[in-house]
């Protein structure tokens, strides 16, 4: 039973091992153009449920109180969209003088440019029990500014002359983000009895649907034939994209917990996942509109690749600590 009850709690790390291993053994069913058609399924569906979902299961008096929470908001945009890609643009004036795949440098920088995701921050937040409301918010606010300031950024750090077609990604983000979130508010006002009474699992739903995300992810990182060039570089390049994660998650959990900030163990956990956090939904079509037109397009799109499934991967993996020490810490 023992057995039983721990693969029941472990299920969704499972999961993950699970559909990584079916995405390396057959990557063309999940990439994109593949029979999953995850530019279709993933980009509008799968986002879109995630935050249906979360629009459903959000009281909305906790979305409000979260809109107050200006503190917290301010410190995830500046980490996330300021000390991130500078502190990365420094790590890098370092790391140029190594035999490391300049292309592939170019590529963590651009990493550390790119706004927090709609998705996999929210979820895992959740499944801590942290402040979903905060994370929500941070992830669809930071992914509007994204929007503006990502291409700056990129423009600043690594230059390049071509527009941006801003009209369209916002137009995405406000359909697969905004509308799906007020729906499921919405609907939430006229079903709230029954909702409270049945307790849906809304954990459960959007965490089976991240795992749809991972895998397409998987599929498409298995699938691009620039993985197999320069294995050295690759290698250091996954060493020094853990390495940033773990040090910026532990960074951000030093600085909500000193003695005296005013965040709650709830509001670490979203503080932790938000600033760390970064998109690829938004973050390839940005490259390939900001970098057109470039032949190391593909080398430049590789740590971005990494960067994604690792923060989920990471992440997952740190759940149960995570939340044993939030429950600690609120007793």
């Amino acid at each position: 039973m023992g057995l039983l009850e721990r693969l029941r709690k472990e299920w969704f790390i499972l999961g993950i091992v699970l559909v990584i291993a079916v995405a390396r053994l057959e990557p063309g069913v999940g990439v994109k153009g593949g029979p999953l058609k995850p530019e279709i399924t993933i980009t509008y569906i799968a986002v879109s449920a995630i935050f249906f979902n979360s629009g459903l299961s959000l009281k909305t008096e906790e979305l409000t109180s979260a809109l107050m929470h200006v503190k917290l908001h301010l410190f995830v945009q500046i980490f996330t969209l300021v000390f991130f890609p500078t502190a990365i643009w420094v790590f890098l004036q370092l790391l140029s003088i190594t035999p490391i795949n300049e292309w592939l440098l170019k590529g963590l920088q651009t990493v550390g440019c790119m706004p927090p995701p709609v998705s996999s921050a929210v979820i895992l937040t959740k499944a801590v029990g942290g402040n979903e409301a905060a994370a929500i918010f941070n992830s669809a606010f930071g992914s509007f500014l994204g929007i503006v300031i990502t291409p700056l950024l990129l423009l600043l750090f690594l230059g390049s002359s071509s527009s941006v077609p801003f009209t369209s990604i916002f137009s995405q983000l406000f359909m697969t983000v905004v509308v799906p979130l007020i729906i499921g508010q919405i609907v939430r006002r006229y079903i709230k009895d029954w909702l409270e009474r049945k307790k849906p699992p809304f954990g459960a739903i959007s965490s089976c649907v991240l795992l749809m995300i991972i895998y397409t992810t998987f599929c498409d990182t298995f699938a691009n034939p620039n993985i197999d060039l320069d294995k050295f570089s690759l290698i250091i390049i996954v060493f020094i994209i853990f390495s940033i994660q773990m040090s910026f998650m532990f960074l951000t959990f030093l600085f909500s917990t000193r003695n005296n900030s005013t965040f709650t163990p709830a509001d670490t956990v979203a503080i932790v996942f938000c600033s760390t956090h970064k998109s690829l939904t938004l973050g390839i079509p940005m490259l390939k509109i900001v970098f057109a037109g470039y032949e190391h397009l593909s080398l430049i799109s590789v740590p971005l690749l990494i960067y994604h499934p690792a923060q989920i991967l990471l992440g997952s993996l740190l759940v149960p600590t995570i939340k044993s020490w939030m429950v600690s810490r609120q007793k």
